[in-house]
């Protein structure tokens, strides 16, 4: 039904780009492409650029100031750096532009509307990666709470930044689902994380496991 499409926003850094990803969307039934005055919270923002560059995030946090919640990046290039800054500039979906296809884009922003992170499977392994490049070289011995966490909120963001869902989370630590859930948005809480993407980015920048 009409009424629901989801409103989707587009920006990229150049015209043609918007009106080329604008056109492709424009006769899917999913999603309505809207001008900024129809802008509401539950709009997703879609930008079209080259790289995660400060121009690019700038862009993201330009939407996220106009109330967007949930923004998707489409990227031609895509490396470690740049995926940090999209996910901690506000991005909740990643794409890389060759596999850009219309029935591609409506999955991510329809996976981003209900308030998923989607991020390729191989960019969240090299996130994956760097967490345990950071544990490797963490010290051995430190001040108990030196990083704002609980014994037990460390060790749920852990096992998040492994790749475990919340359910093998509560059977690994022997805890229940809701408990997990209830660590993981006390968490989110405190320091502002939208999704487990920017959780895992969170914790790699800030050292905290």
């Amino acid at each position: 039904m009409a009424s629901d499409r989801i409103f989707l926003y587009v920006q990229a850094m150049d015209p043609i780009s918007a009106a080329g990803i604008s056109a492709a969307l424009s006769n899917r039934a999913e999603v309505r492409v809207v001008g900024v005055h129809q802008i509401t919270p539950r709009t997703v923002g879609l930008i079209v650029v080259d790289t995660m560059d400060e121009e690019a995030t700038g862009l993201v946090r330009g939407m996220r100031s106009k109330g967007l919640r949930h923004v998707v990046a489409v990227v031609s290039e895509m490396d470690d750096p740049g995926l940090m800054a999209a996910i901690e500039s506000g991005v909740s979906g990643v794409v890389r532009r060759r596999e850009a296809t219309p029935d591609q884009l409506v999955q991510v922003v329809t996976s981003v509307h209900r308030g998923a992170g989607v991020v390729p499977p191989d960019l969240l392994g090299r996130l994956l990666k760097r967490v345990s490049q950071v544990e490797e070289r963490k010290p051995t011995s430190r001040a108990p709470g030196a990083t704002g966490l609980t014994e037990r909120e460390e060790e749920v963001l852990k096992l998040v930044a492994e790749g475990l869902d919340t359910r093998e989370i509560a059977t690994r630590l022997a805890y229940s689902e809701r408990t997990v859930k209830n660590v993981l948005h006390d968490i989110a809480h405190r320091f502002h994380l939208r999704n487990r993407s920017h959780a895992v980015a969170y914790t790699i920048r800030e050292g905290l496991i």
